[in-house]
């Protein structure tokens, strides 16, 4: 999938599976038009069996037609750990890549339609050309060169938003706005580059131009917001004894326009009735709707035909574009942290229809088939295929992405013995990952160190100068080789894009 979701982006989901909904062949639609009545009413028993065949411990969902909320109600409990604190309207929810159609209603205002494709100040990519020429729509569009999902893995290591945008210079660049390759870092350098023009942080931007004007009184671009709301559903992941349990906590602030807003289902559904209105709510403009109009337009081809009777998927301004059969605008966006978050959105304009659903359980593609099954039932009376295989299988794909070749868990049966561990301890440097060392563990064997505050991983060993080591965190991957070699060492899983040698002692 190349490369539209390596390793943790998760965000066009629903977009691939609007995409396999084409080739299907779906019922006759209503002779009426959609019976949005009919969808509704078969909305609660969509949800419970979803989460009946995931075990997601909590939902919340908004539905918006004809700029009323027609639905709006929780499932489920926050945490499983406190099974008597159930999920409401009001309930708070990461909302993972969902975060981006929300930051790009905020550059709607800022910037106004012509402002998007003016030159940004204070972006440095690896070419100077380009960092000349770049613009916000490159960069929301994920089409300015930028290898997918660059920067991830030093928000992994614990380098800060700073560290992770200046360091895009050392990113390898692909062809500018011609190549699609997904980068949460890329989103946000564009939104930091116009909040600092502003002369505003972007939480206080996304603040002052749409939280506070849309009448979206829980919704926050900082973690500290959410960490401290009341009323909020804790990130879960499925163990392997196959429960679910609130286990990590996911700081998205690094990345805050691309992934770090936190919201409820009831001001989601302000958010969904603006997008309808043409940045209107409450007969008040809250958004610039020229700008607003422009986010909606295919900026970049996504998802290239996958036969002769299938649609290409397009990108917009934070999110997947598509038209149906029927010429009908649809967007969308899917969001997930595999720590613990899924949610999904979709939007048909022409019928002034939206549905938003958020999860606090790592991907299953629960909110995706929710989504699909509200949108089916309207327009056929049903759902055309049972979605949550298909579009689980796509999550369980875009997560295995990036693991190693190699089954470090299987070592050669006569493994070559490795070096006195004096021969790879010390320190080692890298221009875009920093500094690393590796010492002599106190029960024995060796540790690698890795990141600002270093992050401890102890190596085993494999076959002769080659070890492994678990990786963590969002993008982990499962165990991942570190090979040494005449002063230098070579992190496997951090040199997608060739960035992952280290030079000892310098």
């Amino acid at each position: 999938m190349r490369r539209y979701s390596k390793r943790r982006g998760l965000t066009v989901v629903a977009g691939l599976a609007l995409a396999a909904g084409t080739v299907a062949a779906a019922p006759s639609p209503s002779p009426g038009g959609l019976d949005v009545a009919k969808a509704l009413d078969t909305l609660d028993a969509q949800v419970r069996d979803g989460m009946r065949r995931t075990g997601v411990p909590g939902v919340s969902v908004a539905v918006v037609h004809d700029d009323k909320v027609v639905y709006l109600k929780g499932f489920g409990v926050r945490s499983t750990a406190a099974p008597g604190e159930k999920v409401g309207p009001d309930t708070v929810f990461q909302l993972a890549s969902v975060s981006k159609p929300v930051a790009s209603t905020v550059l709607a205002q800022a910037l106004g339609a012509d402002g998007f494709d003016a030159p940004l100040k204070g972006v440095t990519l690896k070419d100077p050309w380009v960092s000349s020429h770049v613009t916000a729509a490159d960069l929301l569009s994920h089409r300015a060169g930028l290898p997918d999902h660059a920067g991830d893995l030093l928000e992994d290591l614990g380098y800060d938003q700073s560290y992770i945008l200046s360091h895009l210079r050392d990113e390898p660049l692909g062809a500018f706005r011609t190549s699609y390759a997904y980068t949460n870092f890329g989103f946000t350098a564009a939104a930091e580059a116009v909040a600092k023009a502003k002369g505003v942080p972007w939480d206080k931007l996304s603040e002052d131009l749409l939280y506070k004007p849309a009448g979206m009184t829980h919704t926050s671009s900082r973690f500290s917001d959410f960490e401290k709301a009341a009323d909020r559903a804790l990130t879960h992941v499925k163990t392997d004894d196959g429960t679910w349990k609130p286990r990590y906590v996911r700081d998205a602030d690094a990345q805050t326009a691309a992934g770090g807003v936190s919201s409820n289902a009831r001001d989601m559904a302000r958010w969904l009735r603006l997008q309808l209105g043409g940045g209107k709510i409450d007969g008040k403009q809250v958004v610039n709707s020229a700008g607003l109009a422009e986010t909606h337009l295919p900026h970049i081809i996504s998802q290239p035909p996958t036969a002769p009777n299938t649609q290409p998927g397009y990108y917009g301004l934070g999110w997947n574009v598509r038209y149906d059969d029927h010429g009908r605008l649809r967007l969308s966006h899917a969001g997930a942290f595999a720590l613990g978050t899924n949610t999904s959105v979709m939007v048909v304009p022409a019928e002034k229809l939206a549905i938003v659903v958020l999860t606090n359980g790592a991907p299953t593609g629960l909110p995706d088939t929710v989504a699909l099954n509200f949108f089916d039932t309207a327009e056929y009376g049903k759902p055309s295929r049972d979605w949550l295989p298909v579009v689980g299988e796509a999550y369980k794909q875009q997560l295995g992405e990036g693991r190693s070749k190699t089954d470090f868990a299987k070592p050669p049966a006569d493994p070559k013995p490795a070096r006195e561990d004096s021969a790879y301890t010390g320190t080692y440097t890298n221009p875009y990952y920093g500094r690393a060392s590796v010492e002599a563990g106190q029960g024995g064997g060796l540790v690698l160190r890795l990141g600002p505050k270093p992050m401890a991983f102890p190596l085993t060993h494999y076959d002769g100068d080659t070890f492994s080591f678990e990786t963590v965190g969002e993008n982990a991957i499962g165990r991942t080789g570190v090979t040494f070699t005449d002063g230098r060492m070579r992190v496997e899983y951090l040199d997608a894009n060739g960035l992952g040698t280290f030079d000892k002692g310098s």
